[in-house]
């Protein structure tokens, strides 16, 4: 049985201060959501600090994004090897903020994926199209183009030791929110996808949802078969929420 997973993108948010009461928050509130794993992916500069506030708790440390070189002239790139030598777990791979502002392609992606893999790093694949292709019923044929360049480049195999997080770009920080219905149908075409090349790696991996969600609408998210946590963005900047979420989580296994 796949164990839901709950994993907080804070973005370029947080400080020292800010950090530390927020973690203190999460961690009082954790036990509350047995058999859920929760994630948090803080900026870089503050990786070892809150690593050092999580060492021991169970809630797993993550990074934004990986560099898909190992060691080199890359300035302001952070290797998957620094991510697990400061105890990180998971690295975020893909986001379509990556996408979108910093023109990532399929191909970079891919080889992000790869990179974190090598090292032991779990990848958390963030796959999903735009409002615009969307409505021009192209969500499928996005889905199996952003899949298919990471499957070309590491082989299925690699995706049980990985996560897939699908995010529709038009329900990101929009406050806007697939329905159930409609998020559940795209995890389903994922895991299908999947299962085509592997069942039983299709079968074990983790696929989580994230577009603005929230305590009170991951009851009917995660309700759903085929989605198995979420990858949480403004909602993970508060104890509260974030913890609602887990219990939704909790509820739904």
């Amino acid at each position: 049985m796949r164990q839901y997973l709950v994993a907080g993108n804070w973005k370029m948010h947080g400080s020292l201060a800010d950090n530390r009461a927020l973690i203190d928050g999460i961690l009082e509130g954790a036990g509350e959501a047995s058999g859920v794993e929760f994630l948090v992916c803080p900026p870089s500069p503050y990786l070892a600090s809150v690593g050092e506030r999580l060492a021991g708790s169970g809630v797993e440390l993550g990074a934004q994004d990986v560099s898909e070189h190992e060691s080199g002239a890359y300035t302001g790139e952070v290797s998957a090897s620094m991510l697990a030598d400061l105890g990180c777990r998971y690295a975020i791979v893909g986001h379509s903020e990556r996408r979108t502002l910093y023109g990532e392609t399929d191909d970079r992606v891919a080889a992000k994926f790869a990179a974190a893999h090598r090292q032991g790093l779990v990848p958390i694949l963030c796959i999903g199209e735009t409002l615009e292709q969307r409505e021009a019923d192209e969500t499928e044929a996005v889905i199996r183009r952003q899949l298919m360049a990471v499957i070309d480049e590491v082989g299925i195999a690699a995706f049980a030791d990985a996560v897939v997080a699908y995010e529709p770009v038009w329900a990101i920080g929009t406050g806007r929110t697939a329905s159930p219905e409609q998020a559940g149908e795209v995890h389903t075409f994922i895991r299908g996808l999947l299962r085509d090349r592997d069942a039983k790696v299709a079968d074990g991996l983790r696929i989580l949802y994230g577009g603005s969600v929230k305590g009170d609408n991951a009851p009917g998210l995660f309700a759903r078969e085929d989605i198995d946590g979420g990858l949480i963005g403004g909602a993970s900047l508060k104890a509260a929420e974030f913890l609602a979420i887990g219990r939704a989580a909790a509820a739904a296994g």
